[in-house]
């Protein structure tokens, strides 16, 4: 667990997340937090948790994710840490919330969340958004995909990090409402790889053998005021989760067919 012990600036999206320095395992290291009582509710933080857990078991490109504790006191004494309402502000809730590490120092590390076309196609690992939408087909992530770019001072080259999987298991409802454009990332040129299933198969094989122990080795790190009124949603959730690996092969078909034409190098 990480110890937040300053804000340092709001971030952007519904989730109306902070950007904190934190203390974990004696260095100072930088996470996005996502609080307890943010507007797109409290199971977005255990989706967070558990698929960026099962996204890197399967070596894609995830932020580590960490459970950041946010003292009372933290919150008392700054002022920006509340939650915008409709009319209003709350202060944002003390206690567990998650984290998603920041690549580096903020005052160091340049980010961006767009990149022009010619550096987009020289990405260090463009492959990897065909394996992130294997990932959010098979998790039913209903937003788009979501990506940083960044690039260490000994790069010339950008790498992509793929965020925010809040949306995973849509959302707060904990069920997998599949269409054939959800989860794909909006700029399609980061499929021109793709010539055909066999593209996605690595992935696809992975999930399919995916192993039901490091589910639930995921799941048990979920703190259990992220669950909501109904914790034994969880076990059903993952129920779910393990019998739909055999569907993916099925849902990445259904979204090359879609009027939308996401690859346009599958003929």
């Amino acid at each position: 667990m990480a110890l937040a012990l300053e804000q340092i600036r709001r971030m952007r999206g519904g989730a109306q997340s902070h950007l904190m320095r934190c203390l974990e395992n004696e260095r100072y290291e930088y996470y996005v937090v996502k609080f307890q009582n943010n507007p797109q509710g409290v199971r977005v933080l255990a989706n967070e948790l558990l698929a960026t857990r099962l996204a890197g078991r399967l070596g894609l490109p995830v932020p580590w994710a960490a459970v950041v504790e946010v003292r009372q006191e933290l919150i008392e004494n700054t002022s920006d840490l509340v939650i915008q309402l409709g009319r209003g502000t709350a202060q944002c809730r003390a206690g567990r919330q998650f984290g998603s590490r920041y690549p580096g120092s903020p005052f160091e590390t340049v980010v961006y969340d767009f990149l022009p076309d010619e550096q987009l196609r020289d990405l260090l690992n463009l492959t990897d958004f065909c394996g992130m939408l294997v990932f959010d087909k098979w998790t039913c992530n209903t937003n788009g995909r979501q990506a940083i770019f960044f690039r260490q001072r000994s790069d010339k080259r950008y790498q992509a990090q793929m965020i925010d999987q809040g949306f995973c298991f849509n959302a707060g409802e904990w069920n997998f409402p599949d269409a054939p454009l959800r989860g794909l990332y909006a700029r399609h040129r980061v499929y021109e790889s793709v010539r055909g299933l066999e593209t996605f198969e690595p992935w696809i094989a992975r999930i399919e053998k995916f192993d039901v122990a490091a589910v639930e080795e995921a799941s048990s790190e979920i703190p259990p005021e992220w669950l909501g009124e109904d914790p034994g949603a969880l076990e059903r959730l993952l129920e779910q989760l393990l019998r739909r690996r055999s569907l993916v092969r099925e849902l990445i078909v259904s979204a090359w067919k879609s009027s939308a034409q996401p690859f346009p190098n599958w003929k």
